[in-house]
């Protein structure tokens, strides 16, 4: 008996409130904008088109993550929520309609092509857009890594051969 292979999509994530309505609302109108995504990527046939979908899914996912667990990054995300993620579902919708189309004349190739091209620029700003989010926590972890490397050095912590030679003496 051969196994048979199902594809099952991934579950949509629970719903969390972030407790302040306007995130919860942004992010909810966010989520449909993950779902068009998600409907769209069933009707696209290009395999790296819909390997991008999804890679454009998760980082949404993320970046919605981290605004519910702290509300007051909502403002780095406005124009993401306001721009480009409604223009990708708008250029990802018509790029599902023109590669349904049975005939595929000039202005159709080149307006797919347009998208495909633009698809790998889209998913690294969705990264940059995630990865901005972390922005003032790495600026945390760097001062905290600044000040304890001060102390430990100031309490003559830091040098392993002297605490060896300390050990010895004891």
């Amino acid at each position: 008996f051969r196994g048979k292979w199902v594809e099952v999509a991934d579950p949509e994530p629970v719903y969390v409130s972030s407790g302040n309505q306007e995130v919860d609302e942004l992010i909810l109108q966010g989520r449909k904008s993950i779902k068009q995504m998600r409907e769209l990527n069933t009707k696209i046939q290009d395999k790296k088109i819909s390997e991008q979908i999804n890679r454009l899914e998760h980082l949404s996912n993320e970046i919605f993550a981290q605004v519910t667990k702290n509300p007051s990054k909502l403002v780095q995300i406005r124009k993401f929520m306001n721009y480009y993620l409604p223009t990708t579902v708008k250029l990802l919708t018509s790029y599902a309609e023109l590669s349904a189309q049975s005939v595929r004349g000039k202005n159709i190739t080149t307006t797919m092509q347009k998208v495909e091209n633009i698809m790998d620029t889209i998913v690294v700003a969705f990264e940059k857009q995630l990865d901005s989010l972390f922005g003032a926590e790495a600026l945390d972890i760097s001062t905290d890594i600044t000040v304890l490397e001060g102390m430990l050095e100031r309490e003559g912590l830091t040098n392993t051969k002297t605490f060896q030679m300390d050990m010895n003496n004891k």
